[in-house]
């Protein structure tokens, strides 16, 4: 593993002690933060530490900590494994071993269905998941969406662009930030984007994939939905 990546097992993870545990109550520390435990929400950490490179692994991690620092402060009642698992899925769409027809997101939310089938998450939580990994990069949608899509939509565009940062304390985001560091996200995940814009241009037209394309992949063309329209096969 990339000598990069946060060692997360062994400063972070609490041995399992249920198969899956539902208990609202049983919590640990995560940089400060205090989070929900259990073993589907470590084998979720696990799978996404498999799947990413260590910048995008540790972009899960502080938007699942922001997201429960955010729901704490606002005071936000919503099911904490639910926004954790999804959370800290939320970015498998875009790793080599997560593939599929449709967007990025759409691709994560079916892979992140597959990991939690058959481990006792109602078709209702299951469905939240989807939704939470489909719609993270569409906030314009996800913040009006259930608290639970809402409140992970939130951490993830805090550790994006910094969005709502002004309501946490300084102190708690840089604990964060240096617990899982942000390995030049800027620029890494800029150039995974457009990776995918070239490999699947036609994924990119209605997503945040098309501004990298049109700022930095020579030669993109978008599909207007402007064309769409004008050139639909009706008789006016």
């Amino acid at each position: 593993m990339n000598n990069e990546t946060v060692s997360y097992k062994q400063e972070t993870v609490a041995p399992a002690k249920a198969l899956v545990n539902r208990d609202a109550s049983q919590t640990r520390l995560i940089a400060g933060v205090n989070v929900p435990d259990g073993l589907l929400i470590t084998a979720a950490i696990e799978y996404a530490q498999r799947l990413s490179e260590p910048y995008l692994f540790n972009h899960a991690m502080r938007s699942w900590l922001f997201a429960e620092a955010i729901g704490s402060t606002k005071g936000i009642a919503y099911d904490r494994e639910v926004v954790a698992i999804g959370t800290i899925l939320h970015d498998i769409g875009l790793t080599s071993n997560v593939s599929g027809p449709n967007r990025f997101e759409v691709n994560g939310a079916d892979a992140a269905l597959s990991f939690i089938k058959g481990k006792g998450l109602s078709d209702r939580r299951a469905q939240l998941i989807w939704d939470l990994v489909a719609l993270n990069s569409t906030p314009s949608l996800a913040l009006h969406k259930e608290p639970e899509v809402a409140v992970g939509t939130m951490g993830i565009g805090l550790d994006y662009g910094g969005f709502g940062v002004e309501a946490l304390p300084t102190a708690d985001v840089e604990r964060i930030l240096s617990a899982f560091p942000r390995l030049r996200m800027k620029q890494r995940f800029a150039e995974t984007c457009c990776r995918f814009v070239t490999a699947k241009p036609e994924t990119s037209h209605d997503n945040f994939l098309r501004d990298f394309g049109e700022r930095f992949v020579p030669g993109y063309k978008t599909v207007s939905t402007v064309d769409l329209l004008m050139n639909a096969p009706f008789d006016e």
